[in-house]
């Protein structure tokens, strides 16, 4: 059986979409401005992200200290909220909808690693929130999951595989616990 070796990781395939002034640029405007907890301003915040490429549309509420990569491969919909300490690790594509709720500690993880390989290679899946989707407290959506219309997905849980429209989903692995009913 073969070990774990690190010293043989490559991911010289993958490419963030931009060049290094510009990721280095985002660095420090995400410390600075995203993640500090005391500039509570949405309306600059969406500012910069369109500045930085993001597609963001109107009535969207970004709370202080959010993480999020990549601004340029992000869609955020209408009325959609942006809770604290969400991060958005967003190696490739994460669209969100319209009236998506990113509870608080909420993450949107986009990249992972292939254990099964001594050399632990990256792997990466967008993520897709349709409208109207419900991310709790503390939960964690994994890589190349679509979360669909209405579907919520409850505190401190994990997305490891779809979540059907209006479904409510709970625990690791969430498993679907009931139907939302909207009125």
């Amino acid at each position: 059986m073969a070990e774990t070796d690190l010293s043989t990781y490559d991911n010289s395939w993958y490419s963030p979409k931009a060049g290094w002034i510009k990721r280095t640029l985002w660095h420090f405007t995400n410390h600075l401005i995203f993640n500090n907890g005391l500039f509570p301003f949405s309306s600059v915040k969406i500012l910069i992200l369109r500045l930085f490429g993001a597609k963001v549309r109107s009535g969207v509420n970004i709370k202080p200290s959010v993480n999020i990569k990549y601004p340029w491969l992000l869609k955020v919909g209408e009325n959609t909220w942006i809770g604290e300490n969400v991060w958005i690790d967003n190696l490739t594509s994460v669209e969100i909808g319209n009236n998506v709720c990113l509870s608080q500690g909420a993450i949107l993880l986009t990249g992972n690693h292939n254990y099964k390989l001594s050399t632990f290679d990256l792997m990466i899946g967008d993520i897709i929130l349709e409208d109207g989707v419900w991310i709790g407290a503390c939960s964690l959506v994994c890589p190349g999951i679509t979360c669909f219309s209405h579907s919520i997905l409850s505190i401190n849980s994990v997305a490891t595989k779809n979540l059907d429209a209006f479904g409510i989903y709970q625990g690791n692995p969430a498993v679907k616990v009931r139907v939302r009913d909207v009125e």
